[in-house]
């Protein structure tokens, strides 16, 4: 019998080749998006210590809105922002397997905008 590969087993997959070569340091993290149907999730996360230093997400309480291209460019906002208050500047980008289209490239544009720059 065939087994047909899910979307997102085909995603993990790619996201484990990207995390291979992609690495946050204290000086340079890592900023990981992940998306679901309802929400969007963005971490600012140190590698060396296995740390999350910044986080933001659509689910939480100040209603920045569901999993929408304008959630994700005031989550992309919003991360940057509470990452440069912490002193971080320079982030390495990981696209978590997503195709970079859509509501990741629009998170990752309100983040450069904002000042972080990758």
């Amino acid at each position: 019998m065939i087994r047909k590969t899910s979307k997102n087993e085909i995603r993990t997959r790619i996201h484990k080749r990207i995390r291979a070569k992609l690495h946050g340091t204290k000086e340079r993290p890592r900023l990981a998006v992940f998306r679901s149907v309802a929400h969007i999730y963005a971490q600012v996360i140190d590698d060396t210590t296995g740390h999350t230093v910044v986080a933001a997400s659509s689910a939480e309480k100040d209603g920045k809105g569901g999993g929408n291209v304008a959630a994700a460019k005031a989550i992309g906002k919003t991360v940057a922002e509470r990452a440069k208050a912490k002193g971080i500047k320079q982030v390495v980008f990981d696209r978590g397997g997503y195709i970079y289209h859509g509501r990741v490239k629009a998170l990752a544009d309100a983040a450069r905008a904002a000042g972080l720059e990758f």
